[in-house]
């Protein structure tokens, strides 16, 4: 399970399957930042990891101060299957 910050917004909502770097992730939750004070564009905090990954998150099985952050720009972001 990975943290993903999506600089932008490419129109992606929980459970939405993703690709970043040539690896599918599916979106667990999506925490959307910067609408009223902040950066010009928003930014999408979002829990991603594998389908085996989903229980774990579900039952809140992770310290999520501990996940690996990654960055991307929506540009970055293709949906591969939408929730």
């Amino acid at each position: 399970m990975k943290r993903l910050i999506v600089h932008g917004d490419p129109g992606i909502r929980k459970d939405t399957v993703i690709e970043y770097d040539g690896e599918e992730y599916v979106c667990f939750g999506i925490a959307r930042q910067g609408d009223w004070h902040g950066p010009d564009r928003p930014q999408l905090w979002c829990t991603v990891g594998g389908e085996d990954e989903r229980e774990d998150f579900e039952l809140r099985n992770f310290v999520p101060m501990h996940l690996e952050t990654l960055s991307a720009d929506a540009e970055a972001i293709s949906v591969v299957e939408s929730a």
